[in-house]
């Protein structure tokens, strides 16, 4: 039973397709899918514990606990199945849940998520690291410096998830990352190559490509649902 109950937008009719975003952002992010795939799906973008819309409550604040969280959220919304697409942390959530749940995920995508903090590339990583550090020292004394911490922690303590395990994921999966991702290439290949049922495609731009080339990303990301 969760201890908050999570914001989140709701649009179209269909099977239900879950938009997890990213590390401090809100269900925003996905401006240019929740439209767009709610012409076939019922389209449900959540805000995770803390984030966007949704209460911090008392729960711990890392990435299993978001995974529970969607499982009872899910529960909530009377859905069984459905198909989960995140984004970075949100990628990262998928993944604990459809190891811990997968018979509740019909397909997912995974957009630049990363299995270990060294996934990330270092010019990025340590610039979160340093960030996340600085924010420590000053978090007994300042509540947004508290709030920064926790959510940078989960950057640089998270997620710890075996390539061996990803075996056990049977349901469709697409890997999807940015040209010039934050992370590591080789490391999405890692991901894509672990999974059973996997297909991988790398999008020109950034880690941001659902929001900044979403033609691209939706088209992609469209060609693997109907498939």
């Amino acid at each position: 039973m969760n201890d908050v109950r999570l914001h989140y937008i709701e649009k179209g009719q269909g099977k239900p397709l879950v938009l997890l975003h990213g590390n401090g952002e809100s269900s925003d992010y996905f401006e240019h899918q929740i439209a767009y795939f709610s012409k076939d799906y019922r389209v449900i973008a959540v805000d995770t514990r803390g984030h966007g819309q949704s209460p911090r409550g008392e729960k711990p604040f890392n990435i299993k606990q978001f995974a529970e969280d969607l499982n009872g959220f899910l529960d909530e919304m009377s859905h069984p199945k459905a198909i989960i697409l995140g984004f970075s942390d949100g990628g990262n959530i998928a993944l604990e849940f459809a190891l811990k749940h997968p018979e509740r995920v019909e397909k997912l995508v995974l957009n630049g998520a990363n299995l270990f903090p060294n996934g990330v590339k270092p010019r990025y990583q340590w610039p979160i690291v340093l960030g996340y550090h600085i924010a420590k020292c000053f978090a007994k004394k300042s509540e947004g410096a508290k709030k920064n911490a926790e959510m940078l922690a989960l950057m640089v303590n998270e997620p710890h998830i075996e390539p061996s395990e990803l075996a056990r994921l049977t349901m469709p999966v697409l890997v999807v990352a940015g040209t010039k991702d934050m992370i590591k290439e080789s490391h999405t290949r890692l991901i894509y190559k672990s999974l059973p049922d996997a297909q991988m495609n790398l999008i020109e731009g950034d880690h941001f490509i659902a929001n900044k080339n979403p033609e691209a990303f939706n088209k992609v990301v469209e060609r693997f649902l109907k498939k």
